[in-house]
């Protein structure tokens, strides 16, 4: 790989709470990847448009609203759209198990509950850039 890994961090709609958001971006950041960090109050197509300038590898999206239903099939569907086929969408906060699943079915990679290490999802990212990414 030819350059770092870019992660693009965000948090949509109405949640405030950024904390979490905050802690995964800098320890992505601390295992070697290139984080852009949103910032609060994002739509999907905010997110996506940046995604797309920022010519990332993959999308994080912290969401703690119960608006994860919406906001990830929007994204997918963004991305879809502008042919941006090969970029990881995770993310993480609180999501029900039946809902993850159909994310996940969708096209959505692996969510992470709260309690997840963030080695684990760092490297859920690299592995998954490896294998879908060509540099």
């Amino acid at each position: 790989m030819n350059r770092p890994i870019r992660v693009l961090v965000a948090k949509v709609g109405l949640d405030g709470h950024d904390r979490g958001a905050k802690v995964i971006a800098t320890s992505l950041r601390d295992a070697g990847m290139e984080v852009i960090y949103t910032g609060l109050r994002q739509t999907p197509d905010m997110v996506v448009n940046t995604a797309l300038q920022e010519d990332v590898d993959a999308i994080g999206v912290s969401i703690l609203s119960g608006a994860h239903m919406t906001v990830f099939p929007k994204i997918m569907a963004l991305l879809k759209e502008k042919g941006m086929n090969d970029v990881l969408v995770t993310g993480g906060g609180i999501i029900p198990e039946e809902d993850m699943k159909q994310l996940n079915e969708l096209g959505v990679g692996q969510l992470f509950a709260p309690g997840t290490t963030t080695t684990e999802i760092a490297q859920y990212i690299k592995d998954w850039v490896i294998v879908n990414r060509s540099f």
